[in-house]
């Protein structure tokens, strides 16, 4: 189960001086009920990943930040037969240093332990786009 950075990788990531825009890949796997902040509400993971992200809305507006593709995974093609994941994110931040910006945030982190409550299992993958 992975749901946090290491050190090492907020460490790498911040310490890069990479300021062209950055595009953080989410690969999400949901719990079957939320835990944590959402234990005493009795939903989901999928629900308590759903009020991450409402609440984490502002906080990503405010790092000029912007979902490019939520994507419901269905099947499996090549790879494992059983789903690993539930749901894929695309998002875009300016820079890195925005994203670090909005992922050390006090306020933010109080959001954040939603998206702790829901995931089973996630990875971030920090991307750039390529031409094609």
């Amino acid at each position: 189960m992975t749901l946090l950075p290491t050190t090492r990788q907020l460490e790498t990531l911040a310490g890069s001086d990479d300021s062209a825009p950055v595009i953080m890949l989410n690969l999400l796997r949901f719990k079957d009920r939320a835990d944590g902040v959402d234990a005493a509400d009795e939903i989901t993971g999928a629900e308590a990943y759903a009020r991450y992200a409402e609440k984490a809305a502002p906080h990503l507006e405010r790092a000029g930040g912007k979902v490019l593709m939520a994507m419901a995974v269905q099947q499996s093609v090549i790879g494992p037969a059983d789903s690993e994941w539930d749901l894929v994110l695309a998002v875009r931040y300016p820079s890195r240093a925005a994203f670090m910006a909005m992922a050390t945030d006090p306020d933010y982190l109080l959001v954040h332990t939603h998206r702790e409550a829901a995931l089973a299992d996630s990875r971030l993958i920090a991307c750039a786009a390529v031409p094609i």
